[in-house]
């Protein structure tokens, strides 16, 4: 199962370093251009880890797109990170499909997943290889929204909206050639999912399904005791130094704030070592853009993305799912306007459906993944979507 990545790892542990090695550039190269090593991981089993990599225009040559791994590549690639987002392609053992080796062959089917506000696309890692196990001949598209994970060196213009995290992916997607069938978003990346839905002609092919995890069209609810609080929690982060000595401190400082232990440990998966090799001392600093992401999330507080739900495009089929103990999200209007949603869809050839997810909250990846798997794997399964 090749995983194809256009930049380092960014914000969270889901995959061990065991295995992995680095392989460095030729210095013939312009190293100046290299934003990071090309990384294989020693196959196993079925697995095979490779990386897709941008080559840049060197005097005459054309910048084209290379998948290097054990059987594919040339020597002197220039590993670079896309203009766009940065992003995974998980591809299941059965795709034999690259954007450049035959330009002939249709592009397998494609899964995009989006994360979350503060989170990142390996977020989704596990979750992603699982599915490229299970179904073998799909590959999954794991994005770092604007100002998140390694797409936060990349300077985007603002304003930083849903509208415009959603315009992103769709660039993203139409430079790799990709026609995906379903989108997955959870929480602010469900909201991007819609608004996909909502701006695309090209290259949102039909059929497509959405899912839109544990998110509402419309108003944002704040949280009650217990729950996360994000617009508090990007708030506090705010007022912390930009490079921190020690995670524990952090950590502490989040749960003396009233953030829950599990919070602050995701949150810190976030800092990124910045000291040298060679110093006495540790320090970390955060790879994301705060203040893009506090515009991002009153974007998503405030967009309102129920009429492409009321009228859903003919051969989209939306899918919404709520956690079961995620209930400050969804008030009684919001289920019903879904229900309601479902039936004149049905008249009219498209299709909203409405699935709960049990013993789950608001992290429904992390919480209940067997539950959502078994939900998600319904997409993968029809040959006709």
């Amino acid at each position: 199962m090749p995983l194809i990545s256009n930049s380092p790892s960014c914000c969270t542990a889901t995959a061990t370093a065991t295995g992995w090695k680095t392989r460095f550039l030729s210095d013939s190269w312009n190293t100046s251009k290299v934003k990071s090593p090309i990384l294989r991981l020693s196959e196993s089993g079925n697995f095979n880890v490779s990386r897709l990599t941008l080559s840049r225009t060197v005097k005459a040559r054309t910048a084209s797109m290379a998948l290097v791994g054990d059987t594919v590549g040339q020597k002197g690639d220039v590993a670079t990170s896309s203009s766009i987002l940065a992003y995974d392609l998980i591809q299941g053992a059965l795709v034999r499909w690259s954007s450049v080796m035959d330009r002939s062959l249709p592009d397998p089917p494609t899964a995009v997943f989006v994360h979350g506000i503060l989170g990142c696309r390996k977020n989704w890692g596990t979750f992603a290889r699982r599915l490229a196990q299970e179904f073998p001949t799909w590959q999954f598209l794991l994005v770092d929204l604007r100002c998140h994970g390694d797409s936060a060196s990349m300077k985007k213009r603002g304003p930083h909206t849903v509208s415009s995290a959603a315009m992103d992916v769709l660039k993203l997607v139409r430079e790799l050639r990709i026609t995906p069938r379903v989108l997955v978003g959870h929480s602010f990346g469900g909201k991007v999912v819609l608004s996909m839905v909502d701006q695309a002609a090209k290259p949102l092919a039909r059929p497509v399904r959405a899912w839109v995890l544990d998110a509402t069209p419309g108003i944002v609810r704040a949280g009650g005791d217990g729950d996360d609080h994000p617009a508090e929690l990007i708030s506090f982060l705010s007022t912390l130094p930009k490079e921190v000595s020690s995670k524990r401190d952090v950590i502490r400082a989040l749960i003396q704030q009233g953030f829950s232990n599990d919070v602050a440990q995701w949150v810190v998966t976030n800092l990124r070592p910045t000291s040298s090799p060679d110093s006495r001392s540790s320090s970390f600093s955060w790879v994301f853009d705060l203040k893009g992401i506090a515009e991002m999330y009153r974007s998503y507080e405030e967009t309102n993305l129920w009429k492409i739900v009321e009228d859903v495009p003919r051969g989209v089929h939306m899918n919404f799912l709520k956690a079961e103990r995620s209930l400050h999200r969804w008030a009684l209007e919001d289920v019903q306007r879904i229900h309601a949603a479902e039936e004149l869809a049905a008249e009219e050839g498209g299709g909203v459906e409405m699935h709960v997810l049990e013993d789950a909250g608001h992290w429904v990846h992390a919480d209940n993944p067997d539950g959502l798997f078994r939900i998600l794997s319904s997409s993968f399964h029809m040959s006709k979507i």
